[in-house]
Formats: structure tokens, sequence, C-alpha cells
């Protein structure tokens, strides 16, 4: 028997773990709103406000309750912040507790067991729980606004209650902790779906201990059960409950003639009488177990309650309303996540439909009644036309366990499936044949064109297969040839079963959970996400030889960048193989516990993996939405902790040493993670994404209209509005959003100083599916002014109709579904658009100075066969403004459409592109380089722009940097127009603010460094230029080393195009040198880079000048910039 106190000294150190936590992510969090979700999961919380779905009100409540405690708003980012730094903080205590409860199981503690055996379950408890403390990617979560660190506090709590449960569970009121995990599950709701993937574990934990003997039967019936339960919470009974309150709304209301809202109420009346009811009886007859279920169901519903937050403020009309789900039927598809693209788990289409065309059976399906609320009829009305109105999917490309799904990545997963093979139709010649008897040519004629069109269109697979053979083709190219010929002149394969399997291990469980895993466990190699390539985003262990094996590139020389990348992170393998000694250390001594946290680690990593049907490559990692599965491999780091106690106790007789055993654990496993994590996960000083949306909004003029695009250039500027109160007066749209009813509807209101946006459409006329797409039919060739064209648009006429145009044009309405036959088309694809000059000058959009410049007419023509409602409604702006409003685009994207066809009349402001009346053509030379400067105004711009601890000693995350593409070419356009204008001295000063913000050795993207060098010289300051020409020389200099160190095969095979680049880029920076006369410096660095060219003499001896790759665009800018867009996804 021993005095030692178990159960304190666990509540002890169980505390003490939380104490540590807490401190080091308080140390280290975001001090403000930081990119992607989290600015608009504060001001959602802050001000109890409607956020993307599937809504978190849970997480929203309590953010609200902890925003409360801030002294100013400015502190409400750092509160919300540290709000994921407590619930971090309470998973550890609560994973604490977790491991010590199990191993006193697994290792039959007890109070007469030895204080050394106490001693090391308490260390093994602290170690694993300190472990997981410093993980990478629970890290992250825990020190910004996002619900994944709650949702693994909820996960934790679980699994910690289901530990209590099994303990008390043969007691009289064992079941107890049963009803709490009820409540506990439907609380979960409310924060993220991630917690409810530990209902499995708990069904198994249940299962083990009341069923002594253990059979393959029983065994499997219990795994399925404990699944179908999940299904049931997640699947059926929420989802089916909601389904009842729609339906039974809409009855009272349109059926008995209530008034809205009342079956919603009848029917939360009869939910709470059915459970008093069912409580009652079960209650009087005595049966317990069905009681138990009651309650269990009841308290689910009562954690679920949580929900009723989101109609509540929808129906309050808050400015943040997102999807507004006001009534019973939009909250259920807030919940099924409806406005996101459909996936099949089992079975449906694959990505190569986009080239196949209409399914033949069926083309169309019937689409979901829409219902809305008739405020004069008092009743719901349908305003969709469901019926036969939704495209199906071409059963043809349709597979069994179709991974492979998304159109908008087709090219990608042909990096898994290989090139997609292809056949000319054979129908092609017949088509054409009838085609041109429908024409009016005679069948002569007919035949003769027919013969042409297959000769002319075998012609063209000719050239571009031969195109492939010399390797002029890749899988973008390949992708738009499908998808030109596609669905009328080719036949294509769709992906085999086997690449679709092989695909899912590759790719989702391989690349998409096996990477994160290890970054965990073993190391990181960098922090810019990976594309599949072996320079970022690979795991590595720091061990040269087993990184070199991986990787396939050797790790020595390797350039500064790669080394001093914050996020490089080196563990040698030690969290790994102290979790693979836990591992089987639990896996031989107690197998029902072992396959309890199995099925709890693949539910919570594999699991999510699959469900959510990983497409390559999305916006950004996801490693945040597995964190589930490293809490438990973190429990099995502390069991082998244990384990090795375990295997020494009989050969070192020591009191010391379950805690010399823990103390070195400490040093190696929870100690080398903290070194090496705590760089890159230190955010205290960082405040960019904060300063970006300062620059965007700041950029504008007052009372102006902003469209924005994606997460990064819009949720940051909400919070900066919503939270902090800067610039209210401008109206940020986002145009991703802006094809939805519910978001126009919004920008209509008034919001804070932002007046509604000028629009003539009505919300019947755009409502539902109304005008989703309008389509060209190109009747004229005339120039529309933009009034006549939206009101032509607008028109409910039957002549403005597609199925007007149809008809007359001989075609057959029955190939097009009825929505779209029932919605306008335009007539013509130019536009004019009047200029009000002096509107213009009036409202400062342009100043007196520029007058002359100012054009009688705006003119566009539009791109493509159709525009989106979200375009559309861009050009109801437009034609309805009158030039009273600023109008700014903050240049996110550059394709035609993001600018409505209207590229040539930009006027770069700051960091936004203003609409203006002077015409400004593209450069085709430099099509990124759009609009004009004026020099003055944007000069003061950026001289009182906020850097956010840019260029101080801060960790300049991928985001961060990515912003520099659009500062540093900005600010070097300014330079340019202040040369122009013979303004040197500003040029200097704004070009060393820049070099100051922005240093080389933080930003990359050398390329952009360019113009900054040619601006010294320009100014006159050559010393400047010369040391800025070192440093970035120096980069590609160190690439050159390195690549020069790799066997001929790997510099052919693996990098022969960055080798390339290098080079030209380097020869690119000697030029300015000899193009500024820069003699005897230009000589000097001639030889030098002629020095680091000959290194590769071997391999330029095997090529050609012909053979020699194309230079590509150091930076694409058009897919650097852009960021996620909600539609296309939704976080897990």
């Amino acid at each position: 028997m021993t005095d030692f106190n178990f159960k304190k000294w666990n509540n002890i150190l169980g505390w003490f773990v939380f104490a540590v936590a807490f401190a080091v992510y308080a140390l280290t969090i975001e001090p403000t709103v930081s990119f992607w979700d989290a600015g608009e999961y504060i001001l959602t919380s802050s001000k109890l406000q409607v956020g993307h779905p599937p809504g978190a009100p849970l997480f929203q409540m309590l953010g609200a309750f902890f925003s409360m405690f801030a002294l100013e708003p400015s502190q409400i980012g750092m509160i919300m912040n540290m709000m994921s730094g407590v619930a971090s903080a309470f998973t550890i205590l609560f994973m604490f507790w977790t491991i010590s409860l199990l191993l006193v199981k697994l290792v039959k503690y007890d109070k007469d067991s030895s204080t050394s055996k106490a001693h090391a379950i308490l260390g093994s408890a602290l170690v694993g729980s300190l472990a997981f403390t410093f993980t990478d990617s629970f890290w992250f979560n825990a020190v910004e606004t996002e619900v994944y660190a709650m949702a693994t506090l909820i996960m934790s709590i679980m699994f910690y209650l289901a530990l209590r449960w099994e303990q008390d569970m043969d007691k009289p009121r064992g079941n107890r902790w049963l009803i709490l995990i009820a409540f506990v599950i439907g609380l979960s709701f409310g924060v993220h779906f991630m917690g409810l993937l530990t209902i499995p574990a708990i069904g198994l934990i249940y299962y083990f201990k009341n069923y002594k003997t253990i059979t393959i039967q029983n065994f499997i019936i219990a795994n399925i059960v404990s699944a179908a339960i999940l299904l049931f919470i997640f699947k059926l009974l929420l989802p089916s409950t909601l389904k009842l309150f729609g339906y039974l709304e809409v009855f009272f209301v349109n059926s008995i003639g209530l008034p809205f809202n009342s079956g919603t109420i009848i029917t939360g009346l009869l939910v709470i009488t059915l459970f008093y009811l069912g409580l009652n009886y079960t209650r009087k007859k005595g049966m317990l177990h069905v009681n138990t279920l009651v309650l269990c169901l009841m308290f689910i519903f009562i954690g679920f309650s949580s929900w009723m937050m989101l109609p509540i403020r929808a129906n309050a009309q808050v400015i943040i309303n997102e999807n507004d789900p006001s009534d019973a039927r939009e909250l259920l598809a807030y919940y099924n996540l409806e406005q996101y693209p459909e996936t099949h788990l089992f079975y449906g289409p694959q990505f190569t439909e986009i080239y196949s065309g209409q399914d033949k059976d069926e083309p169309f399906v019937d689409d979901k009644k829409n219902y809305e609320k008739d405020e004069e009829k008092g009743e719901y009305v349908i305003i969709n036309q469901w019926e036969d109105t939704k495209q199906n999917y071409n059963h043809e490309h349709a597979a069994l366990l179709p991974r492979m799904w998304s159109s908008e990545h087709a090219e990608n997963y042909m990096m898994f499936t290989g090139l997609i093979k292809f056949k000319a139709n054979p129908n092609l010649q017949t088509r054409a044949y009838n085609e041109a008897l429908n024409a009016g040519l005679t069948e002569e004629q007919a035949g003769q064109y027919s013969v042409q069109e297959k000769r002319r269109f075998d012609q063209i697979i000719n050239d571009f297969k031969i195109r492939i053979k010399q390797g002029e083709v890749d899988y973008e190219d390949y992708d738009q040839f499908l998808r030109r010929y596609g669905q009328q002149y080719l036949i294509v394969d769709k992906p085999s079963f086997l690449d679709n399997v092989m695909y899912m291990f590759q790719y989702q469980f391989g690349y998409m959970y096996w990477r994160y895993f290890m970054w965990n466990f073993t190391g990181r190699q960098n922090d810019i996400q990976g594309k599949y390539d072996d320079f970022n985003g690979n795991w590595i262990s720091g061990i040269d030889l087993i990184d070199k094996w991986h990787i396939g590139l050797s790790q020595d020389n390797l350039p500064t960048d790669v080394k001093e990348n914050k996020a490089r992170n080196t563990y040698y393998f030690l969290p790994l193989l102290l979790g693979l000694v836990g591992f089987f250390f639990i896996l031989y001594t107690d197998m029902k516990r072992f396959w309890v946290l199995l099925v709890f680690f693949l539910l919570t990593g594999l699991a999510i993996q699959f469900y959510t049907n990983v497409r390559p490559f999305e916006p950004r990692e996801r490693d945040y939405s597995v964190v589930g599965s490293f809490y438990v491999f973190a429990i099995w780091i502390g069991f082998g902790v244990y384990a090795i106690y375990d295997l020494l106790k009989t050969s070192v007789k020591t009191k010391l040493l379950a805690p010399l055993i823990t103390l070195a654990c400490i040093i190696i496993v929870p100690g080398i993670l903290a070194a090496n994590n705590w760089d890159d996960h230190d955010r205290s000083g960082k405040h960019t994404a904060n300063a970006m949306a300062r620059k965007y909004l700041e950029s504008c003029a007052p009372n102006s209209i902003l469209f924005t695009i994606g997460d990064n250039d819009s949720f940051p500027l909400w919070y900066l509005q919503e939270i902090e109160g800067v610039r209210t007066d401008v109206r940020v749209v986002n145009t991703s959003l802006f094809q939805t009813d519910w978001y126009i509807d919004q920008m209509k209101r008034k919001a804070y100083e932002s007046d509604p946006i000028p629009s003539q459409l009505t919300h019947n006329q755009y409502r539902g599916g109304n005008r989703d797409v309008i389509i060209r039919r190109e009747i004229t060739k005339d120039t529309l002014p933009i009034q006549s064209f939206m009101d032509f648009v607008a028109s409910e006429k039957p002549s403005t109709k597609f199925k007007y145009v149809v008809e007359k044009q001989g075609e057959d309405p029955r190939q097009y579904p009825g929505h779209l036959l029932n919605s306008n088309y335009f007539p013509t694809r130019s536009i004019s658009i009047p200029v009000n000059k002096e509107m213009v000058l009036k409202n400062g959009i342009v100043k007196p100075k520029d007058a002359d410049k100012i054009e009688d007419h705006l003119f566009t023509q539009i791109d493509g066969s159709y525009i989106y409602k979200n375009r559309l409604l861009m050009l109801d702006i437009i034609a309805n403004n009158n030039w009273e409003r600023p109008i700014y685009f903050t240049g996110g994207a550059f394709s035609d459409e993001d600018y409505i066809w209207l590229k040539d009349y930009l006027q770069l402001d700051g960091m936004c592109y203003k609409l203006v009346p002077i015409k400004t053509p593209i450069d085709r030379a430099n099509p990124y380089d759009m609009g004009r400067v004026d020099a003055d105004l944007m000069y003061e711009k950026v001289k009182n722009w906020k850097w956010g601890g840019s260029g101080e000693d801060i960790y300049h995350d991928i985001e961060t940097r990515r912003n520099g593409i659009t500062y540093r070419g900005n600010i070097a356009r300014l330079i340019e127009q202040l040369i122009n204008e013979d303004k040197l001295d500003k040029a200097e000063e704004v070009a060393d603010l820049a070099m100051k913000k922005m240093p080389v050795d933080q930003f990359g993207f050398y390329s952009l460094l360019e113009p900054y060098i040619s601006a010294y010289y320009e100014i006159g300051n050559v010393e400047k230029g010369r040391a800025l020409f070192k440093d970035v020389a120096r980069k590609y200099q160190e690439n050159l080393v390195y690549y020069s160190n790799l066997s001929l095969d790997n510099q052919e095979s693996k990098v022969g195009e960055d080798i390339y680049v290098d080079i030209q880029r380097y020869r690119a920076l000697v030029d300015i040198l000899v193009v500024y006369n820069d003699k005897d410096f230009a000589l000097e660095e001639t030889k030098t880079f002629n020095n680091y060219l000959s290194l590769f003499d071997q391999l330029m001896n095997r090529y050609s000048e012909e053979d020699l790759p194309e230079i590509p665009d150091d930076v694409d800018l058009s897919t650097t910039i852009n960021d996620s867009i909600k539609k296309i996804t939704p976080e897990e």
C-alpha cells in the first residue's frame, strides 16, 4: 500500500499542462484578424450574425461572450483568438486525464500499486498531452478564430466522458454520463460536425464493456451498429426533424391559413409534448433503457437548440446574413450545404462528364422546390421552376466510388490518370450531313460538306496528337482541347474503377492525409502549399539520407530560402517512433482498447478525407480538418512512455526510473516539437491581414462600391468594417456571393454609412433561378446603350425570352430546361456606357487636371456565350450608378469578366482599380499592368499604408508573402509613373519604403524586384541598384549551386525547367546593368554569371537551342493571387 495520492496529483498535473498550453497559446496568438475565414468568424460571433454554412451558432454565442471582455473594438479579434487558445488548453487538460484514465485501466493500477507505477502513468499523460500541445496543426488552430480548436475540445470531452461512463456503467446512476455525452453531441452541431466522429468509438466502448465473449459475428455487428448510430444522428435524426418543421410550417400556413412561423411553433410544442409523454410513460412502466434513450434524444435536441440562433438572427436582418436561414426549410438547406456542389461518395459522375454532354435517356430531372414568403398572400409560394429543370449527370460517365468527380479540377486529375483517351465521334459525318440539310443545302452539297467536316476534324485530331508526341501539350492544354471539342466531336473515355481507387490511396489518403500526419510527427519541408512537387509541402525528418530517398533530391547545399523557411521543422522521427511504441504496447496489452482507439483514429483521419472526397488542389492545405487523428496518435505517444518504463522496470531498480524516463521523453518529443514549431506558430506581432484590409478600404474614395472576389479580399474587410468601424461608407460587394438572391437583397439595404447599391432589377426578377444565366443570341451587331441592354434583359415581354429566339431560329426548345427557356437572352455583345462628365468631376472620380482625357462613352464587348447573375448585377450597378459613386475592383483575379469587360477603363489607386472614363488599353506584353496611375493620388495612399509588422521580426506566413506580389507590383507601377513625371525623390522614397517593408530575404518572388533595380538606376542611385542586384542575384546563385550538385539525370528530369528559368532570370538582371551602362559592374557580374552558367555545360550539351524549354512566367498572378471562393468548396 502506498501513501501517494494519485487523484490529487492527477488533478494538479492536469491543470499544470492546461496552464502550460494556455500560456503558450496566449503568447503566440495573432493579435487581430488573420487570413481566410477568421475575419468572418470574429464578426459573426461578436455581433451574432450569420456566417457561411453549415454554421457554428454555439461557437458564435461563446465568441460573443468572450468579446464582451475586450476593452475596445480593436481588441475583439485578439480576444476571439484567445477563445481558441482557451479551448485548445482545455483540450490538453482533458487529454491528460484521458491518458491517465486509460493507463490506470490498462495496467490495472489501484491503491495498492507502487508509487513508481503512478509516476509512470502521470509521466506518460504529461508527455502525451504536451506533445499534442506543440504539434503543428493543433497549434495552428489554437491561435486563430476558427472552429477546429473548439471542435477538437468537444471531441476530447466526449471521449473522456465515454471513459467515465465505462467506469460507472454498472452503477445505479452510471448512465448520467451517457446523457451528458448526448448533450455534448447536440452541442457539437453548434460548432462543427467533426465531434460526432467520436460516436463509433463510444459505441465500441459500450460493446467491449458489456460483451465479455467476443465473436466475429457480434464484433462485426457492434462496429456496424456504432457507425449506424453516427449516421442516424448526423444524416437522419436532425435533418428529418428540420424537414418535419419545414413541412408542417408550410402546411399550417398554406393549408390552415395560420400566420407565418405558426407551423414552426406548433411543431416545436409537438416535439416537447412527445418527449414529455415518452419520459412519463417509460418512467411509469419501469422501462429504464427506453427512458434513458428518450432522455438521450431529448438532450441531443437541447444541445442542438443553439441552432435557433440562426433563424432568429436571420429574421433580424443583420448585416452579414449568409444564406438567410430565416425559416425551417432554409435552415435545412443551410444544414445540408445545398449552395455547394453535390458530391457522390459511392456512385456518381466523374470529371470526364464535362466532355460528354447531356445524359441521353434523362437529360433533366426535378429540382428541389424553393419556397419563399409572400407577405401579400400570407403564404409560402414556390419561386422556381422545379420540374425537369435540373441537369442530370451523364450516366455513361458515372462509376462506383467516383473519387475524381470535380470537372473544375480535370487537368489536375489527369496528373494521376494520365491523359484521358479519346477518339473522333463516328457519327460526326452523319451529323454534319443532317445539319447541312437542315440549313437548306441540297443532298449533294450536304454530302460534300459532311466529308469536308470529317476531314477537317481528322486533321485537327492528328495535329493535336503530333503536338502531344512532341511534348508541346500539358494537362491544361489537353483539358481545354477536350472541353472545346468533346461534346460535339469526340468520344472521351472515363477513368476506370482502378483509377479512382489508386487516386484515393495515392492522393486522398497518401498526399492529403499521410503527408499531414508526417508533418506533425516527423517534420515539414516548408509552409508553401504542395502540389505534388518535390520542393514544397512535403514531410521531412532532418535525416538527410532518408529525406533524400523520400523526396528524391539531395538535401546538401540547400538554398538559404529553403533552410531558413521558418516552417522547415525536423523532428528526426522521434514523436513518430514514441507513438509507434505506444501503438504496439496497447496492441499487445489490451486488444479491445486498441480497437477503440484505432477506430477513433481512422474516423477522424482517413474517413474525413474519404467523406469530403478531396480534390486536387484545394486553395490551401487542409491539415486542420484531420487534427482529431493526431489527438489519438498523441495518446499513443503517452502510452509509449509507459511502455519504455514497463520494459526497463525489471532491469533498472530505482525509484527515479519513471521521472527520468518522463524527463527524457519530454525533452525528445514535446521539447523538440516546441523548439522547432515556435517560430512559425508565433503570430504575436503579426497584423498583416488587418493591414491588407486597411489598404483595400483606404484605397477607395468616400461612398464607393468595391467589388471583391474571394475570402482574403472580403472577410478581413468585413471584419474591419463590422468590428473596428473602418470605412463603413464603402459598400463591399463579394462577386462570388452576388449570384445569390439573399445576398443581392442584402446589398440593396443600407449598411451603416453605406447606401444601397443602385439597381433596377427587382427581387422577383433575380430570386431563385430567375436570370441565373443569360444566354447570348446575337441578332444584331449594333452597340446597345447599357440602359437599353438592361431594359432588354430585365423585360418580361415574350420576345425577350430565350424560348422566343430559339423557336424563331428553328431550334428544338425541348433540348433546353424550362427555366432557361423562360429566362432572357442578350441580343448583342457590344455595350456602350454614357459618361456624365459633370458627375465624374463633381464626385472626384477623375481629377480636374485630367478632364480633357474623359471619354464620352465607354465601350465594351462581352466575351463568351452567357452572362451569369453576378455579372448581370454588376452591369446593373454600372447602368444605374450614373457616375455618382466611385466603383472599384480589388484586382484579385485577371479574367475580363471579373472587370465586366471594362479593363481598358481602369485606374490603379493604391490597392484597388477604379473604373474611370479614361481609356488606357491593356498592353498585351504586360497584361497584368492594368489601367493608368495617378501618381500624386497613389503616392499619398502608399505613404499612409499600415504594414502590420511586415518587414519586422515576425513570421511572414505564405499569405503575407503572396500579398507582397500585389504590393510590389503596384508600388513598382507608381515608381515608374513618378519617374516618368520626373519626381525622382518621391520615386526613391517609395522604392526605399518597399524594400524596408518587404525585404528581399522575406518575401520571395524575386522577378518582381527587377523593376526596383531599374528604378534605382533611373533615379541615379547606382549604389542602391547594385546592392539590390547583389541581393537578388545571390538568390539565383544559391539555387544554381544546389541544382549543379544534383545528378545529371535529376537535373534533366526534375529541375531542368527550374534551372533554365533561374538562368534566364539571372541573365535578365545582368541585362539591366548593361541597359543602364554600368560598364565595370556589368562586366564583373557578367563574368560571375558565366561562371554559374558553366556549372551546367554538361546538361546544356544535351539540348539544341530549339529543345530548350519555354520560359514560363516566374509568377503566375492569375493563380497566385486568387484565393478560395465559397461557392466552390465548404470548409470541412
